[in-house]
């Protein structure tokens, strides 16, 4: 079957947000553009952390037509807030999927959680036809967070309602086979068929190995003669701090080694407090920086930091580690063995893996950090088989026209 129209992407975080779902999104709807096909954004004037961005309501970019719809922007620092902005944004994402406006089809993503239910309504009020861009999983989230029961009232109907979307899409595209099989497994009743794998990419050419000695930042933040072992992103509720703080703290007094965070989150709050409670004080923690300073932030470490909690497996997966092996720096991913990210590194020796479940992982770590920075010769052969692997198997162009063919596959252009 042949339909006519835009593509329309429904998610709250586009350029210039700092959100990994906008920069995702923003390649991939850029790129699609670049090859005829005609996008459209529906997306939120709120930012990831809080306020609006500093952008127009509606404009022209790259040839992709945005959107910016009203909805509250509290930002991630409360529960409440953060409720509020999804109920907002959700109503103005059915408005949009019910306008009288024709789409070739409406892919959603999964910001804020169960937008996949506002394209089953789309079904089957309007007969819009939809797919998933599953960027993580919810409620499982949620039920893995220990915030949501799965078998309370709440539980079950927002299941449900997940199911609904999942089983109603066209298509549903996974990040990886973690993911493929917790949906899978979810109840949402997703024919194995309609679930595509596409990983999560890198521009090469946007992000490269930044010497540390050019570097601006590295002045400005009093970096000189560090070895900087840096997390930079979200902290999430998903994320396992526990071993690394523990190394932090063993390390506190080895004055070669400097511990820097770059971001906000849940955890930021607990991860300072630590900090401060055992006199950690090679370390400090800083606020997001734009992406068009991406390559000096991630420039700043001599080794990336990835954590992810074992619950979490299949639900989330921290894009950051593809972003970080493409600097030609190693990578140490605290987290379970069997994952998507687990693997990644493995495969491209590019870093490696303490899973906090084998006992001794603090004393890994430390030994481990130790170890790199007296090898600079090893820290650049790890970096450099990190950065040929994401670029030969996480490329953008590539995996953007992956989904380009998944989409025409499904919806034939007229």
């Amino acid at each position: 079957m042949t339909i006519d129209g835009p593509i329309l992407f429904v998610n709250a975080h586009y350029y210039p947000d700092i959100a990994a779902t906008a920069h995702h999104l923003t390649d991939l709807a850029e790129y699609l553009v670049a090859a005829g096909h005609p996008v459209e954004i529906c997306t939120s004037r709120g930012k990831y952390v809080a306020g609006r961005v500093q952008a127009a309501e509606s404009e022209s970019r790259n040839g992709v037509r945005i959107a910016r719809v009203r909805s509250t922007s509290r930002g991630r620092g409360t529960i409440v807030g953060r409720l509020a902005d999804y109920a907002s944004f959700h109503m103005q994402a059915l408005r949009a999927t019910l306008s009288s406006r024709k789409y070739r089809g409406i892919v959603f993503l999964t910001t804020p959680p169960l937008l996949s239910f506002v394209g089953w309504l789309g079904h089957v009020l309007r007969g819009r036809r939809y797919a998933i861009w599953s960027m993580d999983l919810h409620p499982e989230a949620e039920v893995a967070a220990g915030m949501l029961e799965r078998n309370s009232v709440l539980g079950r109907f927002l299941f449900w309602a997940n199911g609904c979307g999942y089983r109603g899409a066209d298509f549903v595209i996974a990040l990886g086979p973690y993911m493929r099989e917790r949906i899978l497994a979810s109840g949402a009743r997703v024919s194995p068929a309609r679930i595509e794998i596409v990983p999560v990419w890198v521009d090469g050419n946007e992000i490269t190995p930044t010497p540390r000695a050019g570097n601006p930042l590295v002045g400005e933040l009093g970096l000189e003669g560090k070895f900087v072992v840096a997390y930079i992103g979200n902290a999430g509720l998903a994320h396992d701090f526990d071993s690394l703080l523990a190394a932090m703290k063993a390390l506190k007094d080895d004055a070669r080694i400097y511990f820097l965070f770059i971001g906000s989150g849940p955890q930021r709050a607990r991860i300072e407090k630590y900090a401060a409670d055992n006199a950690i004080r090679n370390f400090s923690y800083r606020d997001y920086y734009p992406r068009e300073r991406i390559n000096s932030v991630y420039g700043l470490a001599d080794v990336h930091v990835v954590t992810l909690g074992a619950p979490f497996v299949g639900i989330a997966i921290p894009t950051k580690a593809y972003v970080s092996m493409a600097t030609a720096r190693p990578v140490l991913f605290v987290g379970p063995e069997r994952s998507e990210t687990a693997n990644a590194i493995r495969d491209a020796e590019g870093g490696a893996v303490v899973d906090p479940a084998v006992p001794g992982a603090a004393d890994r770590i430390a030994t481990l950090l130790r170890s790199w920075s007296d090898d600079p010769a090893e820290m650049e052969r790890i970096g450099a088989h990190g950065r040929a692997h994401v670029l030969e198997n996480f490329d953008r162009d590539a995996n953007c026209r992956a989904i380009e063919e998944i989409i025409d596959g499904h919806w034939s252009r007229a």
